[in-house]
């Protein structure tokens, strides 16, 4: 290994033979080129004595000095999610609040595990499918099956499908419809949709995180890079993601950057807009945020040529992945190098060579697609992946044992290996239905209140005006002549509620408003969610509110083929019920 003075704070690379070729057994040549070396990053005190050592890969773009590169050149790489959102979180999006079953066992283990099966959709192409889930406690497993309307799915064979074949205790459906809430917490476990990542800013020659941290303002080059970043909210009174900022009380800061990305909502929590204190040298609420982030920006000043940052200079054992970012305003280009903890699984996309981009934009979806990407795969590095295979087991096993009275009683059926059907059978029909009834208005329940409470897996701040400067204002009715109570955007459109003349969808200033709701529906709050085709209103106000909730599909089919407008009597298959005197908030937030 190449020696080094501790003092000096250098980095040190281990060039031994043996090392290399453990390397490039384990990664291969592509990876080493693409992905980059392990080096041991070495920290010291003012004496001179190694405080804190740790192996982290360095990605600086491949090392081919054979081409001859300028910058902005460079062939574009699959910039792409590794396992997306779609990809996730199957039992809220097909499962939750439509008819399927679920089924309770014990492997040869003595484990409990979980099944739950429906018959849907192939990718809304109107084939019909079986989509199942296997929960146990080492985590799910997922299976798309064909339907045949000929040959009936029995559990027992698609837990052969899951190779899982012998048990201690065969599976007995669970007919409970609370069963949902359960298993929705479990799905939870899967990790979130939502992402914060920390942004520090670091002046030229600053080498320890005392100094960066207490940097008070950025300057103009950080600022830019905030905006490319995503937008400035205010965070008192805001009602999206929040990343653990105090949205109440302003103790975390006034303002912060929020943005929403492919479906994930990303709050960035800024060093120079958390509070900042005189008294506090290390500057403990910034760290307290920062500090616990998997992943945090690195924006330092200066060029290539002044020190650079290194991952040894932040205090942190929760940071795995760090993204240095420089901005060379000679070319108005940003450079990027990752540094990952070596125990983090590679993640892509692979930086370019030279890894510098002057396009900004472009610069801007491979930096978040990144973040995301290194958060996600720091996530199955074995501190994170046995903790959650311990909740999750924990899970499991306490509701198995809140089962367990049950298990005797008509909650669970005692048929093992019961067909799975698309339909209800023909004996006890109507109890059947009514059951069955019932198991959906739950699961609906509690999918509205997942997304009301804005924990739903695809974001909903994405349902709103698609254009890409969400600042901008749009002009859709100069001489508008009613007052509006509500209103909400969809697609390029927007829905507005007035007293006077009922819902009205304005599609732009130079088309009439077109009427959807006549004034009988008296609709006081709105919410359209475009990626669960949904809208959802209150109406009335006080003891009779109610809420609606209507197919945004079968109101656009209604307006292509001109139908008559509606009223709260044709909307009586909408009406939530039990929903009388309703105060919940769908609130509206403007573009």
């Amino acid at each position: 290994m190449s020696s080094v003075d501790p003092s000096s704070n250098k980095l040190l690379t281990f060039n031994q033979r043996s090392a290399s070729e453990d390397l490039g057994c384990r990664r291969g040549d592509f990876s080493r080129k693409h992905y980059g070396s392990v080096e041991l990053l070495i920290s010291s005190d003012a004496d001179g004595a190694i405080q804190r050592a740790g192996r982290f890969r360095v990605e600086n773009g491949s090392s081919d000095e054979t081409l001859d590169y300028t910058p902005g050149t460079w062939r574009r790489t699959d910039v792409h999610l590794e396992n997306p959102e779609y990809h996730t979180r199957w039992f809220f999006k097909y499962f939750l609040g439509k008819v399927h079953q679920n089924y309770v066992g014990t492997d040869a283990e003595k484990n409990p595990f979980y099944l739950s099966v429906v018959l849907s959709d192939q990718n809304n192409q109107r084939v019909p499918q079986y989509r199942a889930i296997l929960w146990r406690k080492t985590g799910t497993l997922k299976i798309s099956l064909p339907y045949s309307p000929t040959k009936t799915l029995s559990v027992k064979s698609i837990l052969s499908a899951m190779n899982m074949d012998r048990f201690e205790k065969g599976p007995r459906e669970i007919l409970n419809p609370e069963i949902q809430k359960d298993l929705l917490v479990l799905e939870e476990q899967e990790g979130s949709v939502n992402f914060k990542f920390g942004v520090l800013y670091a002046k030229d020659g600053q080498l320890t995180d005392d100094e960066m941290f207490s940097n008070e303002t950025g300057s103009e080059n950080f600022d830019k890079f905030l905006s490319l970043l995503g937008d400035t909210i205010t965070l008192q009174g805001w009602a999206g993601y929040r990343g653990g900022l105090d949205t109440k009380n302003d103790t975390t800061g006034i303002k912060s950057i929020y943005t929403v990305y492919q479906g994930h909502e990303l709050m960035f929590h800024v060093s120079t807009m958390l509070p900042y204190s005189k008294e506090n040298k290390q500057q403990v609420e910034r760290k307290r945020h920062i500090g616990n982030d998997i992943v945090t920006i690195v924006f330092q000043e200066g060029d290539d040529a002044s020190s650079s940052f290194k991952p040894s200079m932040i205090r942190s054992h929760f940071t795995h992945i760090f993204a240095l970012v420089r901005y060379n305003s000679q070319n108005d280009s940003y450079r990027l190098k990752i540094f990952s903890e070596e125990s983090v699984p590679l993640f892509g996309p692979p930086l370019p060579s030279p890894p510098v981009f002057t396009d900004h934009q472009e610069f801007r979806d491979f930096l978040l697609v990144k973040l995301i990407n290194g958060e996600k795969a720091t996530l199955e590095t074995p501190t994170f992946a046995q903790k959650r295979q311990r909740t999750l087991d924990m899970l499991i096993r306490s509701l198995y044992q809140d089962l367990m009275p049950d298990l005797h009683k008509n909650m669970l059926n005692r048929r093992s290996f019961s067909d799975v059907l698309p339909e209800s059978p023909k004996s006890a029909r109507k109890k059947e239905e009514a059951r069955q009834a019932e198991f959906v208005r739950i699961g609906q329940a509690l999918k509205l209140k997942t997304i009301v409470r804005g924990d739903a897996p695809t974001s909903l701040v994405t349902t709103g005006l698609c254009r890409k400067e969400p600042w901008e204002s749009q002009l859709f009715c100069s001489t508008f002549p009613y007052d509006i109570v509500c209103a909400d955007s969809w697609g390029q459109s927007v829905l507005v509620a007035t007293d006077a003349a009922g819902v009205m969808l304005l599609d732009g200033e130079s088309l009439p408003p077109v009427h959807m709701f006549d004034r009988t529906m008296v609709v006081k709050q709105m919410h359209v969610l475009e990626p669960q085709d949904l809208l959802i209103t209150r109406t009335d106000k006080g003891k009779d509110a109610r809420l609606y909730v209507f197919r945004l599909s079968t109101i656009k089919k209604g307006l292509e083929e001109r139908q008559l407008i509606r009223g709260k009597c044709d909307s009586r298959e909408n009406k939530l019920e039990k929903t009388k005197g309703n105060t919940c908030m769908l609130k509206f937030k403007p573009s």
